[in-house]
């Protein structure tokens, strides 16, 4: 497959929100049916396009990346292969395979309302990260300045609380619009329907003691309005948005593997 089709597909694949693998030859010994580089592209139901083959070693990495799919595993894994014995080929060789996971249900979701001068930050430094990235505001004009990366997503709503619905329970939920009388409808929103990994609000001691003040006024319980950061971010840096970027997703991360290794236990 020459390198446009590839990318092609890929992205035809990627736009459609579904689990595949990447599959690649990154080396053989002896024979081998094809040359290095080749890919191919699995999905949960099977082969896709490209090819790394053919025949038996196509069909055994095509069971590979499913068994890797359904078994909700992520990042990328190397496979080595003797074709005769352990493909059951005629030819001799050993090949070593390359499987790429791109599992939209293990990918770390990462959803920010608001635009605006902290945000613009954050996203700077979580694009450098394993994740995938929405930002919401019903400000187009700070939407329309943030980077353009394939791991963000800039969402214009009128609605913002509206918006929290769209959202999977896994994701980590960050507050950050044009303040406390914004924030505070998402949040509400937010605690009476969702159970999200992580929610963070951002601002001050003030803010929060202000907010939990008028959650309990509200008739939430204790447990859901202890259940959110607020400030947000490690107690390190100042208050200048770069820091708080940076505090901000030391937090995250905490939290992310806290939530990984929990689930491993």
């Amino acid at each position: 497959m020459n390198f446009e089709k590839f990318l092609s597909d890929f992205n035809f694949i990627k736009s459609k929100d579904t689990a595949f693998v990447v599959v690649t030859l990154v080396n053989s010994q002896g024979s081998a049916p094809q040359e290095i580089g080749a890919r191919m592209i699995v999905t949960s139901t099977g082969y896709f396009s490209g090819t790394v083959g053919g025949g038996k070693l196509e069909m055994a990495a095509t069971l590979k990346a499913q068994e890797f799919l359904s078994s909700k595993m992520s990042g990328s894994h190397f496979v080595e292969w003797n074709l005769q014995t352990d493909i059951k080929m005629s030819c001799g060789g050993v090949v070593s395979l390359f499987f790429e996971i791109h599992n939209p249900e293990t990918t770390w979701n990462i959803v920010i309302f608001g635009a605006g001068h902290v945000a613009q930050e954050l996203i700077r430094v979580l694009l450098r990260l394993e994740c995938r990235i929405t930002c919401v505001d019903s400000r187009q004009e700070w939407l329309s300045k943030l980077p353009k990366d394939d791991g963000l997503k800039a969402e214009f709503s009128k609605d913002l609380p509206l918006f929290v619905s769209k959202l999977s329970e896994e994701s980590f939920v960050i507050l950050a619009t044009m303040g406390h009388s914004t924030d505070l409808p998402i949040l509400e929103e937010i605690l009476r329907t969702k159970s999200f990994s992580y929610v963070g609000v951002l601002g001050s001691d003030l803010k929060a003691k202000k907010v939990r003040a008028q959650l309990t006024g509200l008739k939430f319980s204790n447990e859901k309005i202890q259940s959110f950061f607020c400030p947000i971010g490690e107690n390190f840096g100042n208050n200048t948005p770069s820091e708080i970027a940076i505090s901000v997703t030391s937090q995250l991360l905490r939290v992310r593997d806290a939530k990984t290794l929990n689930q491993k236990l």
